[in-house]
């Protein structure tokens, strides 16, 4: 079956959003404020939609965009002026259609220049909609209620004193609170959204939004409450289907009201560590990730993960220190895994030694053979 001119461009622009990597070319282009966590996703649907109705002529359903018109809601509601929110949207069609189209061949010109026409449709369409529901939204009372708590929350975080709402009897401050910090794995569009409505079931609790998921503050009236509030918070995001790997990782770190921006940079840092070594567990604490944490927050990580170069042109090598980790550095469980003779696993972990000057049959050398490997995971994530 030959590939039409509309498919060849869909599946070009499936592409350029799969190989997305923040701040390189050519995707420095586009404004900063466009990169929060469904970024991808929802461009993902967006490309999908479009192209759709490219093919088709029909305009996608309200029930179709819903995920988009929501994440455009939330973003103004987290601060974003609506007029930058809706130009966003129009510059990222915009830089799809120049990367993915381009130079037009002649064959092709009068496909083009109906899917322009289609793409103005599109982006009318969108920029309407998002308009109508942030109106909406606005008129709504709850507005208020949500601006007054995410503003609540910033001011405990960066270690400001919400004092304006200290006599709302809607408004209960408390002395301490557990700060976790989510991070999406591989998200679905909305999924963020999802997340809003159940951690707004939480009483007294505070929500914050940051360029890469949301914040919660859970208040803590006793020292023992602290299980409590992050078992409440496992049951809220823990996903109603079981899957082999956590679909979020979260930060978590108590402290008293003064101590709260602190604990926020702790759990941040936590949190996106587990999201980089794709930790086996949801929740990441620091007494559970020491090693790593103390890597993620060291000065000398760029320097440390530079210690594996040698091995780039090594995949057998590198494989062979892999398994041998995990393995907890026994050599028969490696050679199982490898499909190997043990003397074979000895032999490359000797050729390991001589190109990186750290031997990994030691504890000094695998120990910092292990910090940059994480210091390397990290720095690709």
């Amino acid at each position: 079956m030959v590939e039409t001119a509309i498919e060849r461009w869909h599946r070009r622009a499936v592409a350029l959003i799969a190989n997305f990597a923040a701040g390189a070319p050519p995707y420095d282009a586009l404004p900063k404020s466009m990169m929060d966590a469904d970024f991808i996703p929802a461009a993902q649907l967006n490309v999908d939609l479009f192209f759709r109705f490219a093919g088709t002529g029909e305009e996608p359903a309200e029930t179709d965009t819903e995920p988009l018109i929501t994440r455009a809601v939330t973003l103004v509601r987290d601060g974003m002026p609506m007029a930058e929110a809706l130009t966003n949207y129009r510059v990222g069609l915009g830089f799809i259609w120049s990367h993915v189209v381009g130079e037009v061949e002649q064959a092709d010109a009068i496909t083009a220049a109906d899917t322009a026409f289609r793409l103005a449709q599109y982006v009318a369409l969108m920029t309407a909609r998002i308009a109508d529901a942030c109106v909406d939204d606005v008129r709504q009372s709850r507005y208020d209620r949500i601006e007054q708590h995410r503003a609540v929350a910033e001011a405990l975080l960066t270690g400001g004193d919400p004092y304006e709402w200290a006599e709302d009897a809607t408004v209960a401050i408390v002395d301490a609170y557990v700060v976790a910090v989510i991070r999406l794995g591989d998200a679905q569009p909305g999924i963020l959204t999802e997340l809003r409505r159940r951690l707004n079931g939480i009483a007294g609790s505070f929500l914050y939004r940051d360029s890469g998921g949301w914040t919660t503050l859970l208040p803590l009236r006793s020292a023992a409450d602290e299980n409590a509030a992050v078992h409440s918070l496992t049951d809220i995001l823990t996903p109603r289907t079981p899957t082999s790997k956590p679909p979020l990782w979260v930060g978590v770190s108590a402290a008293s009201r003064d101590g709260l921006p602190e604990a926020f940079a702790e759990a941040r840092v936590l949190a996106e560590t587990g999201r980089a070594l794709r930790w086996p567990r949801m929740f990441c604490r620091r007494e559970e990730l020491v090693f790593e944490y103390a890597i993620a927050t060291s000065s000398a990580a760029k320097n440390l993960r530079r210690i594996l170069d040698p091995l780039d042109g090594q995949p057998v090598l590198a494989e062979t220190l892999e398994v041998f980790i995990l393995q907890q550095f026994n050599q028969n469980g490696a050679a199982r895994e490898l499909s190997v003779h043990r003397n074979t696993v000895t032999y490359r972990l000797s050729r390991i030694a001589e190109l990186t000057g750290y031997d990994p049959q030691t504890p000094a050398g695998i120990s910092t053979l292990m910090g940059a490997r994480v210091a390397r995971q990290l720095a690709q994530d």
